[in-house]
């Protein structure tokens, strides 16, 4: 099947956020991906104010979720990205949503909270509890994690053990000292830990390195962005994992119990 991660510089309002994510996925289809993934809290931004897109958090019946699923509605298309959604202790989760055919399918709230490199998202946000259940796309599923995740590797380890072939990692990944350095190693640990495919997508503009990547499971870099908005697209097959795990056995050969992360 084919796969795409799309990025942009995220605005303070949701209608052109919207706007920008009508245009990727319009592209994504015409390139007849089956998946796309787009960046970490999408719905607003404003680099000035570090609560902007806290303050700007919308339920799953608001008008930018809303948008979204009809950019779904009538094609064959898996949809990821994340936004801030308001809970019930007045705070907001940083939640992944893959939408399919206009409906919410699956939810994820984010369980490693950035608190590092002088940032604090656990000021604003809540964690999450818990893994999300497998996405099946095709024939592959799917499991997802979002960006500071990435720096976890028992959580990409417990989703391969669930039975993920590819991993998605919306994010907005900070510029600053080795920063692109960290991604662009730690994508391809994951997928060598794992032996997953990984489809990355970085928000860029500003305070953000882009840099979405789409890896195969020996850690090969098939398709890379730059710092600017764009999409990129590449195909992805069971087959390839399946050949590149009977040759890496990792998963088999573990002596390790597995970590303890469950499922919802």
């Amino acid at each position: 099947m084919n796969v795409a991660a799309g990025q942009f510089a995220v605005m303070p309002d949701w209608q052109g956020n919207l706007a920008q994510c009508r245009l990727l996925v319009s592209e994504a289809i015409e390139k007849h991906a089956n998946l796309l993934v787009l960046p970490e809290a999408i719905q607003a931004r404003d680099n000035s104010d570090p609560g902007y897109s806290v303050r700007h958090g919308q339920t799953l019946d608001g008008p930018f979720i809303q948008g979204m699923c009809q950019l779904t509605e009538n094609c064959d298309l898996t949809l990821v990205f994340t936004m801030h959604i308001p809970d019930a202790a007045g705070r907001v989760t940083n939640s992944l949503l893959a939408l399919h055919r206009g409906q919410v399918t699956s939810r994820y709230d984010k369980l490693h909270l950035y608190d590092a490199f002088n940032v604090q998202e656990s000021r604003f946000v809540s964690p999450g509890q818990a893994l999300a259940p497998l996405i099946a796309v095709g024939d592959l599923m799917v499991g997802v994690m979002t960006c500071y995740d990435l720096r976890f590797p028992e959580q990409a380890m417990s989703l391969a053990l669930a039975g993920a072939h590819v991993l998605v990692v919306p994010a907005a990944w900070l510029k600053g000292e080795n920063k692109v350095h960290h991604w662009q190693t730690l994508l391809a640990a994951r997928a060598l830990d794992t032996t997953c495919y990984i489809v990355a997508s970085g928000e860029c503009g500003e305070k953000n390195i882009g840099m979405s990547q789409i890896i195969d499971p020996m850690g090969n870099v098939l398709a890379s962005a730059s710092h600017q908005p764009g999409l990129i697209a590449s195909e992805i097959t069971l087959e390839r994992v399946e050949q590149v795990r009977a040759r890496l056995p990792v998963l088999a050969n573990r002596r390790f119990l597995p970590p303890v992360l469950g499922n919802n």
